[in-house]
């Protein structure tokens, strides 16, 4: 007999899942994960059987629980489904799918809506991140219609601002986890970052690439992906973070010069197939490294100091523009804020069936 479960099937920022109240899944982490596979349809290229989208930007679940922890309103946990693997991963968070998560939770009834905005501080049970959404509210109602535009997503939604705090070390408890801002790994430089998600950054001149490449191109060099992999799983392993064959982080990312100013192209792989368009989280840190001295990004700009601004972080689907603070002086330097305007929409609400 197949079971139902309350499901909304929410698109927050350039990703896509169903969103679950935590009580409405099992509390075995186990048993809890099996029942993603199913829903999702995973494994399979296709997730022909389920709500998946044969994409890892359509393979993401989000649960949600109200939170006992001072300070915040809602718990939020972000499940990242295999497209083709029996594997749940839940080391890293999605920026992304956090735009919905605030809508989400005033819906269920976690949060109660004031009226023009109201602000969800959201809890981060990957990262231990606090995260302030403020979302549209006219009337005390959560409203997805307005004019806020992001590259990647068609046509205008209600703007949702997201206040990343204290994001430097979100799994490894430190913004440089090697200690080091550079490290050379098998002849390559890097810079091992962990702000709202870890990241190894790398040249993309350095691997014979122009940094302008479109996923594709970048998804189809096999030699390539080979040598991106080996140098994250070494760069995982010196981050701290173990064996990280069978995990999502950290995420590589190859950068270039961008148009000018404060900006930087990137390619941001998910960590085996390249991002269609970015991350918020990896924006996040990608942004930092190239504000901060010393790093690999850092050596694409001039060195003029900087504490405060907007960097823009250029995708293969357009710009995503991070508005950041950091406290470069000193031996440990913090990235001390960031924020950026995402969209969400609720696509569809009601009940997914598992089969028995």
């Amino acid at each position: 007999m197949e079971k139902e479960i309350p499901c909304t099937l929410m698109r927050g920022g350039t990703s896509r899942g169903p969103f679950f109240r935590a009580d409405a899944l099992p509390s075995d982490r186990c048993e809890r994960d099996r029942l993603l596979l199913a829903i999702m349809g995973s494994p399979h290229e296709l997730q022909i059987n389920g709500l998946g989208g044969g994409n890892t930007l359509s393979s993401k679940v989000a649960i949600v629980s109200p939170s006992s922890r001072p300070g915040c309103d809602v718990d939020y946990l972000f499940a990242q489904v295999s497209v083709d693997r029996e594997l749940v991963d839940t080391r890293p968070n999605c920026g992304n799918m956090l735009a919905a998560v605030g809508p989400f939770a005033l819906e269920q009834g976690f949060v109660q809506a004031h009226r023009g905005e109201t602000a969800v501080r959201i809890f981060n049970v990957n990262t231990g991140a606090v995260i302030e959404a403020l979302v549209q509210t006219p009337q005390g109602k959560v409203t997805y219609d307005g004019d806020a535009r992001i590259d990647g997503v068609p046509g205008t939604a209600a703007p949702v601002v997201l206040n990343f705090e204290g994001a430097e070390g979100s799994l490894t408890g430190k913004l440089f986890p090697t200690g080091s801002r550079v490290d050379v790994i098998d002849g390559i430089e890097v810079t091992c970052l962990d702000s709202a998600m870890p990241l190894m950054i790398v040249n993309a001149k350095s691997l014979g690439m122009t940094g302008g490449e479109n996923p594709r191109e970048l998804d189809g060099n096999a030699d390539l992906m080979r040598r991106i992999e080996t140098l994250r799983r070494e760069a995982g392993r010196r981050m701290g973070l173990g064996d990280v064959t069978d995990s999502v982080v950290p995420k590589p990312v190859l950068v270039s010069p961008g148009d000018g100013g404060l900006a930087i192209r990137s390619r941001y792989f998910t960590p085996h197939s390249c991002h269609r368009a970015h991350a918020v989280t990896g924006a996040i840190g990608v942004a930092g490294s190239l504000v901060l001295p010393g790093t690999v990004s850092s050596a694409l700009r001039d060195d003029a100091p900087f504490s405060q601004g907007r960097v823009s972080v250029l995708h293969p689907a357009g710009r995503l523009d991070i508005s950041i603070e950091v406290d470069a002086l000193g031996e440990r330097p913090r990235i001390v804020k960031a924020g950026v305007v995402r969209t969400a929409r609720k696509i569809m609400q009601g009940t997914v069936s598992i089969p028995a």
